[in-house]
């Protein structure tokens, strides 16, 4: 199907050079620049879950300790 689309003279030099250094044609690649936005909102973004609890931060003699040690607590008896 052919349709007419009015675009920036600087977009469009750009999509023409794109394409170019691709070895393709300007259709070809508007068309692969479409897809991916129908693409990627069809895809269903992440979301975390909240999961926050309420505290009093880390004991006072924790609060400079190193990642390591940090990690050593909390996996602290649970096999590993």
């Amino acid at each position: 199907m052919k349709t007419t689309i009015d675009i920036s003279d600087p977009l469009l030099d750009a999509a023409r050079e794109a394409a170019r250094r691709r070895d393709t044609t300007l259709k070809a690649l508007m068309e692969e620049g479409l897809r991916r936005v129908i693409a990627d909102e069809q895809t269903q973004p992440f979301e975390l879950r909240k999961c926050s609890f309420k505290g009093r931060g880390l004991r006072a003699e924790l609060e400079e300790a190193p990642w390591d040690r940090l990690r050593e607590l909390a996996y602290e008896g649970r096999g590993g």
